[in-house]
């Protein structure tokens, strides 16, 4: 169902994905993509493909990713039009359209014994956690959604995400934390 699904999404999206490339290229200059090595099931590396939305750092001074984000890239990550690429890392196989988001290689190993179930399972382009409160949660929040999702999914929960996301996305909210333009770096959980 996944391909299917991300075949006909990614046929329905390309002319918005064309539009947004443009854009892309006009307001942060080439590359148009983002790509970036990103765990998935079982730990297995590959490279997941989204639109920029950040200046390239050598044009910033500083480790400061939120001050790379600008404000179209902003706009890109509250309409989730950066995440349409996604799609084909379903379409390849490498992600399913529901299931725990992919985060950074170097998390693996501060993760619990319990979050690090979340790679039992096919990341997602959607899951749980999003339709909870995307990056509003905090990390032990999120991680814990993840697992949760991991060990209850079924066909219909991945249905009833999906619908859930539609509205998550039109309402724009839980695209950042509270009071920051990023979400911050997972270090560690606060729970034992």
């Amino acid at each position: 169902m996944d391909v299917g699904v991300a075949a006909l999404a990614l046929a329905a999206a390309a002319p918005v994905m064309a539009v947004v490339a443009v854009l892309v290229r006009r307001d942060l200059g080439s590359p148009v993509l983002f790509r970036q090595e990103r765990p998935g099931r079982g730990g297995e590396v590959f490279t997941l493909v989204k639109f920029r939305s950040m200046r390239d750092a050598a044009e910033t001074p500083g480790d400061d990713d939120a001050a790379r984000l600008t404000r179209f890239g902003t706009a890109l990550r509250a309409t989730s039009l950066d995440e349409l690429p996604t799609l084909w890392n379903v379409l390849r196989g490498d992600m399913s359209l529901v299931g725990p988001r992919p985060l950074r290689t170097h998390y693996l190993p501060l993760y619990s014994p319990r979050q690090a179930r979340r790679h039992e399972v096919r990341p997602g382009v959607t899951g749980l956690a999003q339709v909870s409160g995307r990056n509003s949660l905090d990390w032990d929040e999120r991680l814990e959604l993840d697992v949760r999702y991991v060990e209850t999914r079924s066909f219909w929960l991945d249905l009833r995400l999906l619908a859930r996301t539609a509205a998550v996305v039109l309402s724009g909210t839980g695209t950042a934390p509270d009071g920051a333009a990023i979400m911050p770096s997972f270090t560690g959980s606060a729970r034992v």
